[in-house]
């Protein structure tokens, strides 16, 4: 097998100046920190979502706000550094502010990426736009997208903040699954775990009215992040309860 057709290929080809950063996107965020004990990091999915993919680093500090103009000048970018680069202009319109992304990516021919907003980290009065983009094979950049979402209210992005997140996808096995709807009593197994995971739920939410009882003192259930079924038994698949991406390792050639 080639590298070329290697499907845990991933490179970024630098476009003669560097690129932003990249990194492995972490699990940590602030406003997950920030709730008491840490609360949000016992959703599983929640954290495990947080590092899924590679963030994008903004390399300079800068504020943007919409006029509400509907010109590629209604987007007006002001940066920290007057004599640095800005990393990001109005250039669609609409009130969309754009990021152009000097790396060239490129993956197995059967791989895309997925271009996005970084996971987890909600911005006010603007939203990251998404786009899939063919890796395989293209020799075109891309940019990302914010839109905004009100005018007249500035929005900051920092030095070193994420602005995008990259997201390796199989578009042949998003195409290739077969959606359908059934009753759960058509899996009787299925249905009888549901059932326990319910009844337990109940059980432990009612109990915790009891400022004695063992579920007040644990404070959450944790079946599903042991990856355990409602009756004790191991999951029947893969579990995760953390996510280690490689970082970008320069070559020469």
């Amino acid at each position: 097998m080639s590298d070329a057709d290697d499907i845990t290929r991933l490179t970024a080809f630098s476009l003669g100046a560097d690129g932003p950063a990249i990194r492995p996107a972490p699990v940590e965020r602030a406003w997950m920190d920030a709730t008491p004990q840490g609360f949000a990091y016992r959703c599983l999915p929640l954290a495990i979502a947080n590092a899924w993919g590679w963030e994008l680093l903004n390399p300079a500090g800068f504020t943007a706000v919409w006029t509400g103009d509907e010109a590629p000048a209604g987007v007006v970018v002001t940066p920290d550094d007057p004599a640095a680069a800005v990393p990001a202009v109005g250039h669609f319109g609409s009130g969309i502010l754009t990021f152009h992304v000097p790396w060239l990516f490129r993956t197995a021919p059967e791989v895309a990426l997925m271009v996005q907003g970084p996971v987890n980290r909600p911005k006010d009065a603007i939203a990251g736009l998404q786009g899939l983009v063919e890796t395989g094979w293209s020799p075109f950049g891309f940019t990302m997208n914010w839109r905004f979402t009100r005018t007249d209210t500035p929005v900051r992005f920092e030095a070193g903040e994420p602005f995008a997140a990259i997201v390796p996808v199989l578009p042949a096995l998003v195409e290739a699954m077969r959606p359908e709807i059934r009753p759960i009593a058509s899996e009787p197994e299925t249905e009888r775990a549901h059932a326990a995971f319910v009844a337990g739920r109940s059980a432990f939410i009612e109990a915790l009215g009891d400022e004695g009882s063992l579920e007040r003192r644990a404070g959450w259930q944790k079946d599903y992040f042991r990856g355990r079924t409602p009756d004790g038994n191991a999951a029947g698949g893969p579990h995760r309860t953390k996510l280690k991406l490689a970082p970008f390792v320069r070559r020469d050639g």
